[in-house]
C-alpha cells in the first residue's frame, strides 16, 4: 500500500495536499511520503524475521539524502554502485558497517575510500577486480571482506535492459568457475573471500527465477564449503517488483518464506538490496497540462514534465498510473489520449491511447509508482531545469531537493581563450 489517496476530492500525499504543494513549489515536482517509504522497509524486514539478515536499500533506486536517512533511522543500511552513492549513504547516517558496495567497475580510488571507510563488504565481480583490490587493500595494511558475485546464468523473466544474471549479461562470474576463482581469492593478500553474492534483475514479478538463482547459490555454497572455503555470508541482490499497473507482485512474505526454504539451513549471514520495492510507490511526479492539442488521429495532453524528469517511459517503455490531483466523479467519461511532455522527441510520451478523465490547460496530473528510478535519473537535456523534491510526514513537508535551474548549469560551463570575445 502507499499513502496516497484521494481525501475530500484531492489527491494527498498522507494529509498534504499535491495541488497546495504544486502551489508553493511549482511544477514538475516529485513528492515522497515517509510513512510509506516505513512501511514498505518494515513490511520486508518482517518477511526475513528469524533470519540473521541485513536489509540494505539500493541507494540506485532513489539516492536523495533524505530518503536514505529515513531508511537509515528504520535500520536500514546502503547498497551503493559508486563513490558518490557511498558519501550519501554516509553522510545520511548509515553505518559503515552496513554498507555493501556492488559493481562492475570499482576503480582503484573507489576501492581505496570504500576500505578507509570501514564497510562491510566489496561485492567483486571479476578476477581482475579481485587482483585489484587486493593490490589497494595490501597497500593499506587492511584485509577487505569480500563476496564474489556470481553469475547463475537464470531468466529473470524482466526487461532486457534490467536482466542482471544471464550469462550473456556482463555482472558476475560464470557461477561452474567460482571454485577457481576462490581458490585464486585464498592466495591473494588483503582480502578475505567469505561471502557469495549475486543478482539477477530488477522488477521481478514470479519468485521462480528467484528460486533457481538461490538454489545454485546455495550449491556452489556448500560446494565451496566442501572444499575448505569459511563461507559465511550471501548476498541476495534485489529486484522484487511492484504493480506499475497490473502486474501480479508476489509479496514481500512469499519472497521471504523462500529465502528461508532454499539457504536458511545454510546460517549464513542474509543480505538483501531491495531500492524499487521501498521507494517506487512511496513517490509521484507532479505535473501541470499546459496544453490539450486535438491532432487528425488523436488527443495530446501536454504536460510540463518531461523525458529528463522521468525517463523509464522513454527508455523501458513503462507503464506509469497517470491521475487527476482533483478526483473526478465516479460516472465522469472518460477519453483516450496521449500524454506528452514538451522535449522534442517522439520518445518523450508518458501515456499513449489512455482512458483518462477530461482534463484542460492548467490542472494537475499525478503520475505515481515514480520514486525509484525517477528523479535519480534525470538529467538536464534540453536545457531543462532539475526538478524538486519534497518529502511529506503526516502533514508536514520539506523540499529536500530544490530547483536547479538551467542558469546555474551554464556556470559549469567555460569558452576556451579563442572565443572570448
Amino acid at each position: 500500500m502507499d499513502h496516497f489517496t484521494y481525501k475530500n476530492g484531492l489527491l494527498k500525499a498522507e494529509d498534504v495536499s499535491l495541488a497546495d504543494l504544486a502551489d508553493q513549489v511549482g511544477t514538475p515536482f516529485y513528492c515522497y511520503s515517509r510513512a510509506t517509504l516505513e512501511r514498505h522497509f518494515q513490511v520486508f524486514d518482517a518477511a526475513l524475521g528469524g533470519l540473521d539478515h541485513t536489509i540494505c536499500y539500493a541507494v540506485k533506486a532513489n539516492g536523495n539524502m533524505a530518503v536514505i536517512k529515513t531508511l537509515a533511522q528504520q535500520g536500514a543500511g546502503a547498497d551503493v554502485v559508486s563513490g558518490g552513492e557511498l558519501m550519501r549513504a554516509l553522510e545520511a547516517g548509515v553505518p559503515a558497517s552496513k554498507i555493501v558496495f556492488s559493481g562492475v567497475g570499482k576503480t582503484r580510488e573507489e576501492m581505496a575510500q570504500a576500505l578507509d571507510a570501514g564497510i562491510n563488504q566489496l561485492n567483486v565481480e571479476s578476477e581482475p577486480e579481485l587482483v585489484a583490490l587486493s593490490e589497494v587493500a595490501e597497500s593499506k595494511g587492511i584485509t577487505a571482506r569480500v563476496a564474489i558475485r556470481i553469475n547463475p546464468d537464470v531468466d529473470a523473466k524482466t526487461h532486457a535492459k534490467i536482466t542482471t544474471g544471464r550469462a550473456e549479461n556482463k555482472f558476475g562470474i560464470d557461477w561452474d568457475k567460482a571454485p577457481e576463482i576462490y581458490e585464486r581469492a585464498r592466495s591473494l593478500p588483503g582480502i578475505d573471500a567469505s561471502g557469495i553474492a549475486t543478482h539477477i534483475g530488477s522488477q521481478l514479478t514470479d519468485l521462480e527465477p528467484y528460486r533457481k538463482a538461490y538454489e545454485r547459490l546455495r550449491d556452489v555454497a556448500l560446494d565451496l564449503r566442501a572444499k575448505g572455503h569459511d563461507i559465511r555470508r550471501l548476498d541476495l541482490g534485489g529486484g522484487l517488483g511492484i504493480p506499475y499497473n497490473d502486474e501480479n507482485a508476489p509479496p514481500p512474505a512469499d519472497y521471504g518464506a523462500m529465502v528461508k526454504e532454499i539457504v536458511g539451513p545454510l546460517d549464513c549471514h542474509i543480505t538483501v538490496e531491495p531500492g524499487r520495492l521501498i521507494a517506487g510507490n512511496a513517490g509521484v511526479l507532479v505535473t501541470r497540462v499546459l496544453y490539450v492539442k486535438e491532432g487528425s488521429t488523436r488527443r495530446f495532453v501536454i504536460v510540463d514534465a518531461a523525458m529528463n524528469d522521468l525517463l523509464r517511459p522513454a527508455l523501458y517503455e513503462a507503464y506509469h498510473a497517470i491521475v487527476p490531483a482533483v478526483e473526478p466523479a465516479p460516472d465522469a467519461p472518460t477519453a483516450l489520449v496521449d500524454v506528452v511532455g514538451p522535449i522534442c522527441e517522439t520518445g518523450d510520451t508518458f501515456a499513449v491511447q489512455r482512458h483518462l478523465p477530461a482534463v484542460n490547460a492548467g490542472e494537475l496530473l499525478v503520475i505515481r509508482s515514480a520514486g525509484a528510478y525517477g528523479a535519480v535519473m534525470a538529467s538536464t537535456y534540453n536545457g531543462r531545469p532539475l526538478v524538486p523534491e519534497v518529502l511529506v510526514s503526516g502533514g508536514d513537508h520539506a523540499v529536500v531537493r530544490r530547483r536547479v535551474e538551467a542558469e546555474e548549469f551554464m556556470a559549469f560551463d567555460a569558452l576556451p581563450p579563442w572565443l572570448a570575445d
